[in-house]
């Protein structure tokens, strides 16, 4: 997971707008991010699982 300054840094506004990183808010994790939910993929699964995502809810057929 990322550290406390890798996450202060992609919170930087940077000097140009390609630059720019977006962290899942609980891990801080930069790849595979869901920009729907603000989460990465992982943290979405685990949430999901716990039913805290409202109107998600696992497939079945």
């Amino acid at each position: 997971m990322a550290t406390e300054a890798q996450k202060a840094q992609s919170r930087k506004k940077p000097k140009y707008k390609s630059r720019i990183v977006l962290r899942c808010w609980r891990c801080g994790r930069k790849r595979a991010y869901m920009r729907d939910f603000g989460i990465c993929r992982i943290c979405f699964k685990e949430l999901a699982d716990k039913g805290d995502i409202p109107g998600v809810r696992k497939a079945s057929w």
